[in-house]
């Protein structure tokens, strides 16, 4: 069984400071845990990790965040209050597409696209293909669709002759991967960012077959790394971590040998636990 997917954000040793920020600012704020390496909550029902991994990789804009609200003043007041320390992008305004709008970086580096709308609250993660991948969205959220199971492109939009970017570029999307939604775009501007391991996606597991793979899937003309990590064919960076990895950690009998024996591996092997 694979579960929700869940996403990681590198912090630089302030991990606990950028959730105790993000529960004064956000609606529907959770804790879930905290230890000195991590700490996880929820908000607007989708989980969050921060990790203390240090100065390595700072978090930028190729992926965001979509905080959809349909209270026009909650959707000002947190714009306000993410704000503060960060930068703007686009300025909370009117635009065609929603009467209120705005994406900017909060002082952590997290980008957020903050946007009124009807219906109800969501929290949507947004991936932007650039440089190299540019061009690619559409053909990245086919290929994720492929992979995992719960998974349907909802909508979609491309940039049609005469719009601000290349005709036939993927402009908007939705995609239902494992049952979470996530947006993706094209954009050929020249930005000095990519995808990078600031931020990450966590796929839990239960048995070796899963990990074996989701694995083999997604590193296929990518990149392996450490502890679980890897890097798809477009640099998306993702954990495959099988589910019994927090019983075993939180154990003090089996916690250090767990610790020792993950950190040596790539793919992570659970009877090597």
């Amino acid at each position: 069984m694979v579960h929700p997917l869940s996403t990681c954000l590198w912090f630089n040793n302030n991990a606990l400071e950028g959730a105790e920020f993000y529960e004064q600012v956000f609606p529907e704020f959770k804790w879930i845990s905290k230890n000195p390496m991590a700490v996880n909550y929820t908000i607007l029902g989708h989980k969050f990790m921060n990790l203390n991994g240090g100065p390595g990789f700072p978090i930028n804009p190729s992926i965001s965040f979509f905080i959809q609200l349909t209270d026009e003043k909650l959707l000002e007041s947190t714009w306000h209050k993410l704000m503060e320390g960060g930068m703007i992008m686009m300025d909370f305004n009117t635009y065609p597409w929603s009467k209120k709008y705005g994406w900017g970086s909060d002082k952590f580096g997290v980008s957020w696209q903050l946007m009124l709308v009807e219906g109800e609250n969501s929290l949507v993660p947004s991936f932007m293909f650039v440089q190299e991948n540019v061009g690619k969205a559409e053909e990245a959220m086919d290929f994720y669709t492929s992979i995992f199971p719960n998974s349907a492109s909802l909508a979609k939009a491309r940039y049609e002759k005469g719009e601000q970017d290349v005709e036939g570029y993927l402009k908007f999307s939705r995609t239902q991967l494992n049952g979470t939604i996530f947006g993706a775009m094209d954009s050929s501007m020249k930005h000095l960012f990519s995808f990078s391991e600031g931020v990450s996606f966590v796929i839990v597991v239960d048995t070796q077959d899963e990990i074996d793979f989701y694995w083999d899937k997604l590193v296929a003309g990518g990149k392996e790394g450490k502890c679980g990590w890897l890097k798809d064919k477009y640099g998306v960076s993702w954990q495959i971590v099988p589910s019994i990895l927090p019983s075993l950690m939180n154990n003090p009998e089996t916690a250090p040998k767990t610790m020792y024996n993950f950190m040596q591996m790539t793919k992570f092997i659970i009877e090597k636990l």
